[in-house]
């Protein structure tokens, strides 16, 4: 009787939640926060012979002297600034499409335009990698019937991008769609209506209405994607190995070759917090030019 009594001393209406949350915290302090600071002080130190030592910023100085850092940072720009403002443009075009009352079988449209984004990175990669072929594949071979010479889609530098930012594209459009599918929907018909008896088409009603009411949903869309591309990693290295020429090296598969292939992980540790803080400075200013004045 005295232990059962203690115990119901040890577990009471107040300490109840904390033992219940206590696994998830201790899991996340295991492999979440104390990798993150395992890694920062990976990034202030030098391996010599299997022994570390403190070595200052020495690591961050040999980043910003690294010419092969820079053209992994004009890469992964490149593919930023192109990439993201097309998906987004398809992307809401496609909501408004789906939301139409005039569409039949939306649902089936909207899962068929969502699939891609369920699908297992690597095996879309490799999709995409049979298809652009030089040699072989089937874009070559379509192009080859309306007298079109085979393109080097993976082999040539200007159109290894082009074949990035087209399997970026295909994969999260449709992701993208639904999120603004959900900010369509939440727009009131009143709007559209007022404006229809005022005079103003389809095309005034959606540069007047549809695009301004989809501003937070934009704002979203945009930081997500900025986020996703600036983290690119599995396109460039299943389908051209950060090649040719290094023409698709972005700063995750840099960080990659650094850690897992060179085994230079301090210097790995430097590349992921300074792409850490470049993350964190484009959301920012997203943030501030997107968002609403009074925030």
């Amino acid at each position: 009787m005295a232990a059962n009594k203690r115990k119901r001393k040890i577990v009471t209406p107040k300490t109840a939640p904390y033992f219940f949350i206590a696994p998830a915290v201790l899991f996340f302090l295991v492999f979440t926060l104390w990798p993150v600071i395992q890694s920062l002080l990976l990034s202030f130190q030098t391996s010599t012979g299997g022994q570390s030592e403190f070595a200052g910023f020495d690591n961050y100085i040999r980043l910003f002297n690294d010419g092969l850092f820079y053209t992994a940072l004009f890469n992964t720009f490149t593919i930023l600034i192109i990439q993201v403002p097309i998906m987004l443009s398809i992307a809401v075009v496609l909501a408004v499409l789906m939301n139409s009352a005039l569409l039949k079988m939306r649902g089936f449209f909207r899962v068929a335009f969502f699939m891609p984004a369920i699908t297992a990175l690597v095996a879309y990669a490799i999709v995409f990698m049979i298809m652009l072929d030089e040699n072989f594949g089937l874009v070559n071979y379509a192009l080859s019937l309306v007298g079109i010479d085979p393109v080097a889609w993976l082999n040539d530098p200007f159109w290894a991008k082009v074949s990035l930012i087209i399997a970026i594209t295909w994969r999260w459009t449709g992701y993208n769609m639904v999120i603004f599918l959900a900010g369509l929907q939440n727009i009131s018909n009143d709007l559209y209506e007022a404006a229809s008896i005022d005079g103003a088409g389809k095309i005034r009603q959606f540069f007047s209405i549809t695009l301004p009411q989809l501003k937070p949903i934009f704002l979203f869309t945009a930081v997500l994607s900025t986020i996703g591309t600036l983290q690119l990693f599995d396109e460039p290295f299943i389908l051209t190995d950060g090649g040719p020429n290094n023409s698709t090296l972005t700063i995750s598969l840099y960080l990659y070759l650094n850690g897992f292939r060179y085994f230079d992980f301090n210097y790995a540790s430097a590349i992921a917090y300074v792409l850490v803080i470049i993350i964190a400075l484009f959301s920012y200013v997203q943030m501030k030019v997107v968002g609403d004045d009074d925030d």
